[in-house]
């Protein structure tokens, strides 16, 4: 081989770490604005990419850097790359997390139930809005999902009973089948979060709506569940208690519509869906939110809703 296709060869090398980077960052990119389940694979690509082949991207260029002692127009164009892959990656630590991206109008079916409890409840976390559900929105199965309390709640306290939602009655937000129900995960200690990723929705209860979607309803307390797979439930019917079970910090009732069966699609890999109440006092997507006050105490900001027949 003579000097000059050597040459040309090694040029063509030097791109090849930017081009398989950046061609990674456009397909996962592209997958993650597309909408559907190809936004949610799109997600985990994004993710992935911003844990292993960024950082795997920079400790090459670095151990480069050091032998050549220069930095070469491949090897800026992989930083550059590399540092704009990272995003992702923080997604997961809660740093510069960007709202996921359905879109509430575009998104069906939409699902229109009644508030899970007959207490007055408080929206910890809910609505379209990053600011208002930044637990839920960030991620494609959680994206217009809610954590309601029952006030006092939000205290920090390492006791169960401090709380008021704790072992309050959860009911059926509406009338359907038992797709799938889960009882015997221990309830945590609450005041910090529990980090149980083995069982992240604790004790659950699954409903299959009638258009083929599911709506999950977790955390509920150990012992509680009062309903079996593949049974009937009324709405307003009881199914369980208000828990701190599976990955949480403290009592609330969690719930969420999504398009896939939680059997096949783990948590956080399948199509979210917008999900509404009817029949109570407030706003049909009720916000949450929080603000930390002067003396370092958490103001919860959320709406306060109650069902209406539990009103009167």
């Amino acid at each position: 081989m003579t000097a000059q296709p050597r040459t040309r060869l090694r040029s063509v090398l030097r791109w090849t770490l930017p081009a398989g980077l950046f061609l990674a960052l456009v397909g996962s990119w592209s997958l993650f604005l597309s909408g559907g389940l190809a936004a949610a694979l799109g997600w985990v690509l994004l993710i992935s990419v911003g844990q292993l082949l960024a950082p795997l991207s920079l400790l090459a260029l670095a151990v480069h850097g050091i032998r050549k002692r220069r930095f070469s127009r491949p090897m800026w164009a992989t930083l550059a790359l590399a540092l704009f892959g990272l995003w992702p990656a923080l997604w997961g630590f809660g740093l510069l997390t960007i709202a996921f991206p359905y879109s509430l109008e575009r998104a069906e079916p939409a699902a229109t139930v009644r508030l899970p409890s007959n207490e007055r409840l408080r929206v910890l976390w809910g609505g379209d809005r990053l600011a208002t559900n930044y637990y839920h929105a960030a991620t494609p199965d959680q994206r217009w999902a809610y954590d309601l309390v029952v006030e006092p709640a939000v205290h920090g306290s390492e006791n169960l009973d401090d709380y008021g939602c704790y072992g309050t009655p959860v009911v059926a937000p509406v009338s359907g089948r038992v797709h799938h129900a889960t009882d015997g995960a221990p309830d945590h200690p609450p005041g910090r979060t529990s980090n149980d990723l083995e069982n992240p929705t604790g004790n659950t209860v699954v409903l299959r709506l009638e258009g083929g979607t599911y709506l999950v309803i977790a955390h509920l307390q150990t012992g509680s569940v009062e309903v079996e797979a593949g049974g009937e439930v009324e709405e307003g019917e009881p199914i369980g208690a208000c828990g701190n079970s599976g990955n949480t910090s403290e009592p609330h009732i969690h719930i969420h519509h999504q398009r896939q069966d939680p059997l096949d699609f783990p948590l956080n890999f399948a199509e979210g869906l917008p999900l509404y109440f009817r029949d109570h006092d407030g706003a049909a997507m009720p916000e949450g939110g929080f603000q930390v006050d002067a003396g370092g105490n958490v103001v919860m900001t959320g709406a306060t809703v109650q069902h209406s027949a539990a009103a009167r």
